[in-house]
């Protein structure tokens, strides 16, 4: 009700166009989808195998996706949802990911990325719950949010070795794993792919047999 009310009072422009409506269009979401991310999610250089990863790199989860590269139309639509306060925005960007990805088993469940606490109380939100939340809507699949973060740390202009490490001791699962069911973790942006993939390891050491991962988008660390 709140994002309908903002919108009626000062409606939302396209991220991609700028034509008045939405936060993305048809047309814009189109162009995303129609240009998809074609290399591995890992690195974000080899060709990717049925799993969405090269044979160059051993990561910890099963498969992967990732919608399209962080550019244009959907860098300027991630930007506004995380530092504009376009909270509006996981509507379209869960509706990326719902039209992206593949059928998915029935027993999956979806796991966001824990987002940074400061970063929650800037914005007034968790940007990545919300998207999670509404994707779980649309697939009707539960959202689980037993991952939690360790440590607060930014990864923000942050190298690729201090990413690792700050990967690798950010994060811990606090729930009930069932391995029987697949587990779908979620990320706006793949960076160096440490996040996911240390993420992803937690789920396996607390059991979890499957991991799948999906991003809606990839950038290269500058």
């Amino acid at each position: 009700m709140i994002d309908n009310s903002i919108a009626f009072l000062a409606p939302h422009l396209c991220s991609g166009c700028g034509n008045e409506g939405g936060l993305l269009c048809y047309g814009c979401k189109n162009d995303i989808l129609d240009e998809p991310f074609l290399r591995c999610v890992a690195c974000g250089k080899g060709l990717p195998g049925k799993s969405g990863v090269c044979g160059e790199c051993n990561v910890f989860y099963d498969r992967a996706w990732c919608v399209a590269d962080r550019r244009e139309h959907i860098q300027r639509l991630i930007g506004n949802f995380k530092f504009t306060n376009a909270r509006a925005a996981y509507r379209p960007l869960a509706e990326l990911l719902h039209d992206y990805l593949p059928e998915l088993p029935l027993e999956t469940v979806i796991i966001p990325v824990p987002t940074v606490s400061s970063h929650i109380r800037q914005r007034g939100y968790d940007h990545m719950l919300l998207i999670a939340r509404q994707l779980g809507k649309l697939r009707n699949l539960p959202v689980e949010t037993s991952l939690k973060r360790a440590q607060s740390t930014k990864q923000r202009s942050a190298g690729r070795q201090q990413r690792i490490r700050q990967a690798q001791a950010a994060f811990i699962y606090e729930g009930s794993i069932n391995p029987q069911k697949t587990y779908l973790l979620i990320d706006d942006v793949v960076t160096t792919g440490a996040t996911i993939n240390y993420v992803s390891q937690k789920l396996k050491d607390a059991g979890a047999q499957t991991v799948w991962v999906a991003s809606i988008s990839r950038q290269p660390l500058d």
